[in-house]
């Protein structure tokens, strides 16, 4: 997920950083990685670590799109340093779940189940319920595409119990699950 601008106020940094964001977002990735970079630089410039880690994890973001994944997982484990150097759990969590889904791309599934458990455990422990959530629903995904379907049916059922609000997609599925449920007989 990207990380993104809360407030009015921008700086230079955090201008060049919303202009990343809609350049992703608009899938110019390489004008996006620009700004995001240049972002770091002024974060960096200004002492702010952790927006300038932010941009990293940005950065990895634009590279996995691209395919360019060993590049993704060090633009992310760069920013994972720094944030558990910061003691920041949230930050930190959502860097794993990143990494998690390069990991999955790289076809590397004990790397990635590593580290969707551990951003799910910290997730859990701080209470981020549909953090929590997404995070399960991603290892059940995984899990059903190595073909442990009851297993990974079971871990994205717990996932999206999690959610409040769900995609159209996760509506079906949740569905699906239910009327599985009412034939085998298993507790909702």
């Amino acid at each position: 997920m990207l990380m993104t601008i809360k407030g009015v106020f921008m700086t230079t940094a955090q201008e060049l950083q919303a202009r990343g964001v809609k350049l992703f977002q608009q899938k110019d990735f390489e004008a996006a990685a620009q700004q995001f970079h240049q972002a770091q630089e002024a974060y960096e410039a200004e002492g702010r670590r952790d927006l300038a880690a932010e941009m990293r994890v940005n950065l990895g973001l634009v590279h996995r799109t691209l395919g360019e994944n060993q590049q993704a997982l060090d633009e992310m484990q760069a920013a994972l340093a720094v944030f558990q150097e910061l003691d920041d759990d949230i930050r930190t969590a959502k860097t794993l779940g990143n990494m998690g889904g390069v990991y999955v791309e790289l076809n590397d599934h004990e790397q990635a189940y590593n580290c969707y458990r551990l951003a799910a455990d910290i997730f859990e422990a701080r209470g981020e319920k549909k953090l929590y959530g997404e995070t399960l629903m991603a290892i059940g995904a995984l899990q059903v595409d190595e073909r442990k379907l009851a297993q990974g049916a079971a871990t994205y059922e717990v996932g999206l119990e999690q959610m409040d609000e769900l995609s159209p997609r996760q509506k079906v599925i949740k569905s699906l699950l239910g009327i599985r449920n009412k034939l085998t007989g298993t507790k909702q």
